[in-house]
């Protein structure tokens, strides 16, 4: 008996929702507005903020020098693996929820939590933050004059709590509430807005900077540094300057740069939010996760080529660096359109940070995992007005009392877990028979006739859809369409090879010199690990994959994939104790919710079979054993 009530538990755990575009019967719909210029726009807005402005010059002087515009390709290409998951599953489940709607279609209930869970933290620390970088721009601007009136306000939790409260922040989240709570429309033409300024001054920069840039500075000597000394009194308070040329910091400081790169892509992941509200989803959220994923590397590459070309990497101020540059070269005015181009960034990134979080938490609570208020729909704007509105205040909240400098890699393991999710989502499904997405019907499940098959569930069920049961086959399966067994191959194959990827990058982040110093046990441990990680990649490439027509297929499955699993890991590994202690008790949080309300009200619990059934209706993935 306790047996039988600990495997209920966990297939309770396990649930999964069933692929159906429309669940019925729910009142009113989220309204369907958006076409593919608005997902590009809320794409591009939310990733290209205020980072174009100042992240290419830290990374240009503290890390890569010229070759930044390396970092960023690389950075590219990575963000581009997660990109093309998620435009598979756009095209394969176009509903709200983003990751946390395709985990549960394939791992299960308590792992789309965990992901939907983080998810919401990540949008609301962004939010938070980039509406306090908004906040100390505009005042930079105006001479400090907000923070020093605020400055008799203070807040004296060190390290928790912000210096002052900020108003600013707090009222400028809360008018931008109001606009996502009127309309999908109206925000997306805000956002365009924003996004079609913030993109005009960047085509200015960077055509100022091919046309004042000197290729000298990408060729530096030894003679360009010490005359920076002798400028500098003599003094080495440039600091490390690197060894000149293009790559002054090596192909390490690349590697470097290329990782924190990467975060300046994150955002185009909002998109894959508004399956419910765009027109044509299973085709404009492929489209529009490329369009803005590309519109953004060639953004981010024009400034940091013009900015290095402008200014000698080592002269870059860190802190300001572009309107600096304007005056290095003598175009002091252009600074005031960098300051609007910076606001403007601000606000479309902060509108696209605040955009997705009511649709995640709508999706969670129509499902029944959060409360079910927050999945009302206002019958005249069709948006989920008490998600937007609880969302939003939240978000107001931590921008009005909190310090976030210490919360923002917090953020960075919802949305780098989210990644590894859907990169595994579409490996795992892409192998499973195939499924009916286009209409209500169930889910189905094409079997082989079996011959001489017992009628009772018999342990070899190997044997199933005639394939043999020795283990050749699974490098030579008889069938060249999915069949639950191959399914069950690649489900089982898959999460090992996580486990074993996840090793493998907590070795080469956590013990990188040791591996390379040739100590013989990191050696071997790492050689084994490659050999499972070929193993069990040659036995998923083995099955036969689904070929159900899609609007758009990731290629070269199940390799690049795993590229974006293990590119998500390894900077996961990266992360220091204390965030991953903070993560802990956010984590704590969340399961209190889920145990104490999500497992319990899940709409999964009206639509679970009697106890005798071997099976349940809304299982994607087949069963262990299907007769």
């Amino acid at each position: 008996m306790l047996w039988q009530n600990v495997h209920q538990f966990g297939q309770k755990l396990m649930r999964r929702r069933p692929l159906q575009l429309d669940q019925g019967g729910s009142g009113h719909r989220l309204s369907r507005c958006l076409n593919t210029l608005d997902l590009v726009a809320l794409g591009v807005g939310s990733t290209l903020g205020a980072g174009v402005y100042v992240l290419a010059g830290e990374v240009a002087r503290e890390d890569a020098g010229p070759a930044i515009v390396i970092c960023f390709l690389v950075a590219a290409l990575t963000s581009m693996l997660a990109g093309l998951c998620y435009a598979e599953f756009g095209a394969r489940v176009p509903c709200s929820g983003s990751a946390y709607l395709y985990a549960y279609v394939t791992v299960g209930q308590l792992l789309a939590f965990i992901t939907g869970w983080n998810l919401l933290l990540s949008y609301v620390i962004g939010a938070a933050s980039v509406a306090r970088a908004w906040s100390f721009t505009f005042d930079s601007l105006i001479g400090n004059r907000i923070s020093h009136a605020l400055q008799g306000i203070a807040l004296h939790v060190p390290q928790v709590l912000a210096t002052y409260p900020d108003f600013f922040a707090l009222g400028l989240v809360l008018v931008l509430t109001g606009l996502l709570a009127l309309g999908a429309r109206e925000s997306a033409w805000v956002t365009k807005v924003f996004t079609g300024v913030n993109l005009l001054v960047l085509s200015c920069v960077i055509v100022s900077g091919f046309i004042k840039g000197d290729l000298h500075n990408w060729q530096l000597t030894d003679a360009d540094y010490k005359q920076a000394e002798l400028g500098s009194n003599g003094t080495h308070s440039l600091g490390s300057l690197g060894s000149g040329g293009f790559m002054p910091f090596s192909s390490e400081g690349i590697l470097r740069g290329a990782a924190t790169c990467f975060f300046a892509f994150v955002g185009f992941d909002g998109i894959a939010t508004t399956g419910e509200e765009a027109l044509h989803p299973q085709r404009s959220i492929p489209w529009g996760i490329m369009t803005s994923i590309f519109i953004c590397f060639l953004a981010y590459f024009g400034v940091s080529a013009a900015l290095t070309l402008m200014v000698p990497y080592y002269l870059i101020r860190s802190e300001n660096p572009l309107p600096e540059a304007f005056v290095h070269i003598g175009w002091p005015a252009i600074r005031y359109a960098v300051a609007v181009g910076t606001l403007c960034a601000l606000s479309s990134s902060l509108l696209g940070a605040m955009f997705p979080m009511p649709r995640v938490l709508y999706s969670m609570a129509e499902d029944g995992l959060l409360f079910r208020g927050l999945a009302r729909i206002h019958a005249r704007t069709s948006t989920p007005v008490v998600a937007t509105v609880i969302a939003g205040t939240v978000a107001a909240i931590m921008a009005f009392l909190f310090e976030l400098s210490d919360l923002v890699n917090l953020s960075s393991i919802g949305t780098l877990l989210a990644y590894s999710l859907v990169a595994f989502s579409v490996l795992v499904l892409r192998y499973q028979p195939d499924q009916d997405f286009s209409n209500n019907e169930k889910p189905k499940v094409e079997l082989v006739e079996i011959s001489h098959a017992p009628k009772a569930k018999s342990p070899e069920c190997i044997s199933e859809a005639g394939m043999p049961s020795t283990p050749a086959s699974l490098w030579s399966p008889a069938s060249t369409i999915p069949t639950p067994r191959s399914g069950r191959i690649v489900y089982g194959c898959a999460f090992l090879l996580v486990t074993v990827l996840s090793m493998l990058c907590l070795v080469l982040a956590q013990w990188p010199k040791r591996l390379f110093s040739g100590e013989p046990i990191y050696i071997t441990a790492v050689v084994l690990l490659l050999v499972l990680t070929v193993g069990l990649t040659f036995t998923i490439w083995r099955q036969p994959q689904s070929n159900a027509p899609l609007y758009f297929k990731v290629p070269l499955v199940p390799v690049l994939p795993l590229l974006s699993i293990s590119v998500n890991v390894y900077l996961m590994m990266q992360l220091t104790t204390e965030t991953w202690a903070r993560f802990g008790v956010w984590m704590l949080i969340g399961f209190a919710i889920y145990f104490g309300y999500g497992i319990r009200h899940s709409l999964e619990n009206d639509q679970q079979p009697p106890a005798s059934s071997s099976q349940t209706p809304h299982e994607n993935v087949p069963s262990p054993c299907l007769n």
